[in-house]
């Protein structure tokens, strides 16, 4: 008798604590798997049936569930208990509802944050086929890319651009002292095949991220290593490669995770080739590339394309490594290492190798150096609270940076190179602290120190003969800045949240003048700002499914080494000078956001905004020593500078609306409307034309399949900025012959099927009707007919 009471009382021990729950989609009571199930101490995920063990759990705390297609739901052990052990999760399709850390480093569902905040997440990257981390961007309908060569892709976000807009990657600001402000192309070197989720502040994100951060920032974030949650090691591994037919592109991507309970290792490596890249068939023969210069013996020569649509030369290829180490200390102590690398092959810049002069091609060659960057850092997490924080987070980085441009003129033997490095040092300390139940505080501070050596020659491709000439930047100049800020969030009852922060930045620049080659009027550019920004904003949620937010705050981008030391021929017979009176820039920026959701089957959303860039800093017309022109580089040029013009305003909207019409089947469509001009009327040069997209998606166990529809309006010779209409030759030609950007339309097909957990594949066939036509602003036209292949496995 007392060995049968023992084994009762052993089985009855076993189910109290070897509780299973089992989740399903509360659509269709189908099982849900990888489902995220944790408390403050214990974590576990749902297998193919749906069920999961919820053994050591803490029976008298919260139990939260997370799923990226679900939305994330909390519950208690007792409420669970009342269910039967059946939790129902409802299909996440609106996106107000996401978990997004761009706002303040920290964890925060959208409907308590007054910003407009676009998320990439793990489905959206596991269906995309984006070639580069831009064109993953543009996938959002919200964010314009602009390229000025296949090796490019320059965000464009609510008129801003370039130095405008700040790019974040694993807590790291990437922006240096000499991003400028024409179009960049520095998003490519990460690679979105290792993200693990990106998000988009659409606006100034100042308050958090300091200077740069006017038209808004893009927050990356690669894979986190994996723990075990049981005994055994948690091993993953990923196999990816994709062809592209309008390119050739081959992609070879590898990724793994080999974790412990306490210690993980995680990887991947990325090899893309891109041949050179073929334009549609039917649109502007302005486009077209007739012609182009090969070198043959010792003498340049110019060649009939026998294919004007394939876009010689524009082919170029690029590597990417994440590595990454991440070490539990103990329950309330987290380290996690990352090494980033990234380089390319030679990048052609295309727009620079169709300019022509005098009816003939201008350049034989015009190129980028391979873009190298490599990064590492260390973040320290501490997640045991105090009277001071609930969690910190210490996040130490250093970057290499290197980039170069290259160029040689028709008929010249003289090649000019000019190549900068950085060593950049960045320092994060951000912390939380819960005063109460309705009160939050994130507070922290930010050092970035930057070290720009620059170099220039010539060298003469016959006799390899090498001179030094003017390099791009001042060498071994110096940026510093350091920055404090506070964040508050109240909850000010169930449906309002008071959001309110200040920021206080100062930066110093200093750098020494070569006058080897110019008589510059001053030889020491010692310059010193600061900035004081903030903001407040409050956001409604109702029971009704209405939406809120109300939001006014200021940006600020303080002079760079770029800005105040550049010398160098922005266009053809100009050239940029020093100026060391520049000024921080200011935007002061309202916006306005109302939403509406109707049960789980619509939703649609009017964000609103104006924008007022005060000081802001253009490229115009100055005098050097008293005297314009001046002679560059051996050519008559006009002298300009970046100077505080008086201002700038911008202002627009999104429409975005979601239609449910089905469990499987839902419409997904955005509109952008956006304007902007100078004091004098002139339009804003970074504000895109008005662009559409509507995805019609399809979504089953094993297939998603998209339809996706891309429309930009025109912009008229009128309309175009004044530097855009010195570019002439990269636009199409009106009726009257003046350059106009025209509108266009494309329709894509984009599908996946997953055959079982291990394999899928991807096939998309993307501008089906295979249109010719250039992005605004562009110097290379978009990719015609395109199909797609891709295979993956996954262990």
């Amino acid at each position: 008798v007392r060995n049968i009471l023992s084994l009762l009382l052993l089985l009855l021990s076993i189910n109290c604590y070897s509780q299973e729950v089992k989740v399903i989609d509360s659509d269709t009571n189908k099982p849900i798997e990888d489902v995220y199930i944790f408390d403050n101490n214990n974590s576990t995920l749902t297998n193919k049936k749906g069920v999961a063990d919820l053994s050591g759990f803490n029976f008298s705390e919260v139990i939260y569930f997370q799923h990226p297609s679900y939305q994330n739901f909390k519950i208690s052990y007792n409420e669970i208990k009342e269910q039967s052990f059946i939790v129902a999760l409802h299909f996440n399709i609106f996106p107000i509802e996401e978990v997004v850390v761009s706002a303040n480093k920290w964890e925060q569902n959208t409907t308590e944050i007054p910003l407009k905040i676009l998320r990439i997440g793990e489905k959206e990257l596991k269906n995309s086929q984006a070639q580069t981390t831009a064109d993953l961007l543009k996938s959002t309908k919200q964010v314009y890319i602009q390229k000025s060569q296949q090796g490019g892709g320059s965000p464009m976000i609510r008129g801003f651009a370039a130095n405008r807009v700040l790019i974040v990657l694993d807590g790291v600001r990437l922006n240096n002292a000499i991003y400028r402000s024409g179009n960049l192309q520095n998003v490519i070197t990460i690679d979105q095949n290792s993200l693990e989720s990106a998000e988009v502040i659409l606006g100034p994100g100042s308050i958090i991220y300091g200077s740069d951060a006017i038209g808004g920032v893009m927050d990356f974030h690669t894979f986190q290593p994996k723990f075990s949650t049981s005994d055994h090691t948690n091993v993953k591994f990923r196999y990816k490669s994709r062809y592209s037919s309008a390119n050739n592109e081959i992609l070879n991507h590898t990724s793994y995770n080999f974790g412990n309970k306490k210690l993980s290792f995680a990887g991947s490596l990325s090899y893309t080739d891109f041949d050179n890249l073929k334009m549609g068939s039917h649109g502007p023969e302005d486009y077209l590339r007739t012609e182009y210069v090969i070198r043959n013996g010792n003498m340049d020569q110019i060649i009939k394309n026998s294919d004007p649509n394939k876009q010689k030369f524009s082919s170029y290829d690029q590597f990417n490594s994440v590595q990454k180490i991440r070490y539990q200390a103990t329950p309330f102590l987290e380290f996690n290492y990352g090494f980033h690398y990234t380089t390319s092959s030679d990048i052609p810049r295309y727009d620079r190798l169709i300019q022509y002069s005098d009816n003939e091609l201008k350049y034989a060659e015009w190129y980028y150096g391979p873009q190298k960057h490599q990064i590492h850092n260390l973040q320290v997490t501490c997640k045991k609270p105090t009277s001071l924080y609930n969690s910190f987070k210490i996040n130490a980085a250093f970057q290499k940076y290197e980039e170069s441009r290259h160029d040689r003129k028709l008929n010249s033997n003289t090649l000019r190179n000019r190549t900068e490095k950085l060593d950049i040092y960045n320092l994060n300390f951000d912390a939380e602290k819960e005063i109460n139940s309705k009160l939050q505080i994130f507070y922290g501070s930010e050092f970035d120190h930057n070290r720009v050596n620059s170099e220039g020659n010539s060298s003469n491709i016959i006799s390899n003969e090498v001179q030094e000439i003017a390099s791009r930047y001042p060498d071994n100049s110096k940026q510093t800045s350091f920055a404090v800020y506070g964040n508050l969030k109240h909850k000010l009852n169930s449906n309002w949240t008071l959001n309110s922060g200040l920021r206080y930045s100062f930066v110093w620049i200093k750098s020494s003048l070569d006058n080897q080659f110019y008589n510059f009027p001053f030889e020491d550019l010692d310059l010193n700002t600061s900035a004081l920004n903030g903001g407040i904003g409050l956001s409604h949620t109702s029971d009704s499914g209405w939406g809120l937010k109300l939001n006014a705050t200021t940006g600020f981008r303080a002079p760079n080494i770029d800005d105040v030391g550049k010398v160098f021929d922005s266009e053809p017979g100009k050239v940029v000078v020093p100026n060391s009176d520049l000024k921080p820039e200011y935007v002061y920026n309202f916006e306005f956001n109302l939403s509406k959701k109707y049960d789980h089957y619509f939703f649609i959303e009017l964000n609103a905004f104006y924008s007022y860039l005060d000081q802001a800093m253009i490229r115009d017309d100055y005098s050097f020593n008293g005297e314009s022109p001046i002679i560059y580089d051996g050519e008559l040029s006009e002298v300009q500078a970046i100077v505080n013009s008086d201002h700038a305003k911008v202002w627009g909207a999104n429409i975005h609306s979601i239609v449910k019409i089905n469990h499987n089947l839902s419409i997904d469509a955005n509109l952008n409307l956006t304007s902007g001009e100078y004091k004098d009327g002139s339009p804003v040069r970074h504000v895109p034309p008005m662009f559409a997209g509507i995805d019609l998606n399809y979504s089953s166990k094993k297939w998603q399949s998209s339809l996706q529809v891309e429309y930009n309006g025109e912009i008229s010779y009128k309309d175009l900025a004044d530097s855009e209409k010195d570019k002439a030759y990269i636009y199409a030609k009106d009726k009257n012959g003046n350059p106009y950007s025209p509108d266009w339309l494309t329709v894509g097909w984009n599908n996946l099927y997953e055959f079982n957990k291990h394999f899928s594949m991807q096939f998309s066939i993307e501008n089906i009707f295979d249109k010719r036509y250039r992005p605004y602003s562009s110097g290379i036209s978009a990719p015609g007919r395109n199909f797609v292949v891709a295979l993956q496995y996954k262990l």
